[in-house]
């Protein structure tokens, strides 16, 4: 039997209007622009790409600051809008950026309880007993609960993050790079801390990241995203395995291996992202790809493929 997803986009979409000055006309840049996908509990789905690639917008969407442009957010069936706050709190995200992402004149316990505050009608004793054991939950001790930030380490304000985006049991976690800023053996300590709790709760990732090596270790489903729009999706493994858009294979093989007898050739992109004011016409990948003819110079190719693995390529690698 096959469970409803939890989180669904259906041909998401995120415009803006920029301004570029008194005597040129306003420019539209797609941020976003047709993405589609569904997460199910228990679930890791690993977003990929450049800077510029769509992703923080994605995530803007999905934890609700924004509304999309075009298409639909759905969260256990429900159209997702701002302003739902009974939605809203089935999202929460853990941000990049452990040392800036926590108030430093909070106490850890004022920190995991605001949400508690915000949301609940629980009493004090309650908030206290929720936020101690959740903080027993991610490996912080109870002498914790009074002390601030600065006394902390990065990874045990990682700790902290996770501890207050769990508070209000959601079903979802976006996890906007929450390793990238830490040592990489505390690193792995987080992921598998994140992997424990997604297995004792069920919890859903949507785990943003601009590399793979870490999204190989926790990711189940990939999303690979240039300039707006998904160029390769499906099961991590077939897309690690077998990289069907050159702009995937590209990314893996920037990713380190720690097997010094494995081949490893680098494939090197030239030149620049391109400005998502102006994107490539036909395919947008086309201005750095090695594969590219004519054809793909003049028209966008369409996800196809695989079953699952899915690609937008009209040259695909074998």
């Amino acid at each position: 039997m096959t469970t409803s997803a939890v989180l669904e986009g259906k041909d998401l979409a995120r415009f803006y209007t920029v301004n570029r000055g008194l005597f040129k006309a306003e420019a539209t840049v797609r941020a976003l622009n047709g993405v589609s996908f569904s997460l199910h509990s228990g679930r890791t789905l690993a977003v990929v790409g450049e800077s510029g690639c769509g992703k923080s917008t994605l995530a803007r969407l999905v934890t609700m600051i924004e509304d999309p442009t075009a298409g639909e957010l759905l969260i256990d069936g429900k159209p997702a809008r701002v302003g739902d706050k009974d939605l809203r709190s089935q999202v929460q995200i853990v941000f990049q950026n452990p040392y800036g992402s926590l108030n430093p004149r909070q106490k850890v316990g004022s920190i995991l309880e605001e949400p508690l505050k915000i949301n609940t009608d629980d009493d004090a004793r309650t908030r206290r007993r929720k936020a101690e054991a959740m903080m027993a939950r991610v490996g912080l001790r109870p002498e914790h609960y009074d002390r601030y930030p600065h006394m902390f380490s990065g990874g045990q304000r990682q700790r902290i993050a996770i501890a207050r985006a769990l508070m209000l049991r959601p079903k979802v976690l976006v996890l906007d790079e929450p390793v990238s800023a830490l040592d990489l053996s505390i690193q792995a300590q987080v992921l598998n801390l994140l992997m424990d709790l997604q297995k004792e709760m069920g919890l859903a990732y949507l785990f943003i990241s601009h590399g793979l090596s870490v999204v190989r270790h926790i990711a189940d489903d990939v999303m690979v995203m240039y300039l707006g729009r998904p160029v390769e999706t499906g099961p991590a493994a077939e897309v690690f395995e077998r990289p069907r858009h050159p702009y995937t294979a590209a990314l893996l093989s920037a990713t380190p291996i720690a097997d010094p007898d494995r081949e490893k050739n680098r494939i090197r992109l030239q030149g620049e992202l391109p400005s998502p004011l102006n994107p490539p016409i036909g395919c947008h990948f086309n201005p750095r790809c090695w594969k590219a003819q004519d054809h793909c110079r003049k028209v966008e190719p369409e996800l196809g493929g695989e079953g699952a693995h899915r690609y937008a390529c009209h040259f695909p690698l074998d």
